[in-house]
């Protein structure tokens, strides 16, 4: 018996070949299992507002169920062994996948050249994405690695080629990177009062999205430094594809940087313990010449907490799973004498 799942990008008719019916020995759960995939396919696919550029959270919400389905398919693949109805519900899925992702591609495309030719930067961007992906949610409404369809959409913007994979092996004290999620830049642009001579570094910068959206957002020179040469490098031509000077990218390690006429720093953990401390210092230094603020977000905050040359603009901020923003004292302390940490 045979049957029609729907059709490829291309146009081309995807067959399936039924599995046996539900009361042969062995395959209800199969069977059954095969059904409820293909209906959930087809209701996203049948679904007109999916392919609309605007419903951009609407689709981010059906690809990431395409993405479990097919997980999910490949699962049984492995268990049950390819068969005809499970390699074409695979080829559907992917199918319908391909044409969403085709609609969000264009979408990143135009928007790149808005951004590239300026016409999309400050509020203009601010309200296009608000639009698209809907409000940030404050940064205390989700854990630490807590992505969403905003993370998708600013990523898709300022990131067009694809991740580098061959990266070297971190020292003992680094952590593996993450990117920072895109609702923690927003709320840092919003809290922190940026000013026109402002000089902002992101620190342990990775693929660039932080130092590339506060200058997008602000107006403001941004400078990332990352000691992974496969990432500083895809940041620097990712700043470079959407024409932006002003963002620059040194491939160099955070304890020995220089932090030229720097007055606004952020910090995503990057790494803890000594290394964490060496930073730290480095800062101190430079708060001896000018005042700066500094922003952390993660498992370095309360390590942060302890510097005495430091002062917490919002002591219920002081978590983790929050934004915390400092600013130097007028005097600094010498280096190792520390506040003791809550």
């Amino acid at each position: 018996m045979r049957f029609w799942l729907g059709c490829t990008a291309r146009g081309e008719m995807i067959p399936a070949v039924f599995v046996e019916p539900p009361w042969a020995e062995g395959s209800c759960q199969l069977y059954n299992a095969i059904c409820e995939m293909q209906a959930s396919i087809e209701a996203r696919e049948n679904r007109p507002v999916l392919f609309a550029e605007a419903n951009f959270c609407e689709r981010s919400s059906a690809l990431d169920f395409l993405e479990f389905a097919i997980d999910r398919i490949e699962g049984l693949l492995l268990r049950e062994g390819e068969t005809d109805a499970l390699t074409n519900l695979q080829r559907y899925a992917e199918s319908v996948r391909t044409g969403l992702e085709a609609v969000d591609e264009a979408l990143f495309r135009r928007l790149r050249g808005e951004v590239a030719s300026g016409v999309c930067t400050g509020d203009a961007l601010r309200r296009r994405i608000a639009d698209l992906a809907g409000p940030a949610t404050p940064g205390g409404g989700q854990p630490a690695e807590g992505y969403d369809a905003l993370d998708a959409l600013v990523n898709g913007i300022l990131l067009e080629e694809s991740a580098p994979e061959n990266v070297g092996q971190p020292e003992p004290e680094m952590i593996f990177y993450q990117p920072t999620p895109a609702r923690i830049v927003l709320e840092m642009v919003e809290r922190m009062d940026f000013r026109p001579d402002d000089i902002f570094y992101d620190i342990g910068s990775g693929l660039g999205q932080v130092a590339i959206l506060v200058h997008l957002l602000t107006g403001v020179q941004t400078r990332g430094v990352e000691i992974e040469p496969a990432y500083a490098d895809y940041a620097r031509r990712c700043a470079e594809g959407l024409n932006l000077p002003a963002v620059q990218f040194i491939r160099g390690d955070a304890r020995t940087a220089a932090y030229a006429n720097g007055s606004i720093f952020f910090l995503y953990t990057p790494f803890t313990g000594q290394m964490l401390d060496q930073v730290l210092e480095r800062l101190r230094q430079v708060s001896t010449r000018q005042q700066i603020r500094l922003c952390t977000f993660g498992p370095c905050t309360p390590q942060v907490d302890g510097q005495l040359w430091l002062q917490p603009l919002d002591q219920t901020s002081l978590h983790e799973n929050r934004l915390a923003l400092w600013k130097s004292t007028p005097a600094p302390a010498p280096w190792g004498r520390t506040r003791t940490i809550r």
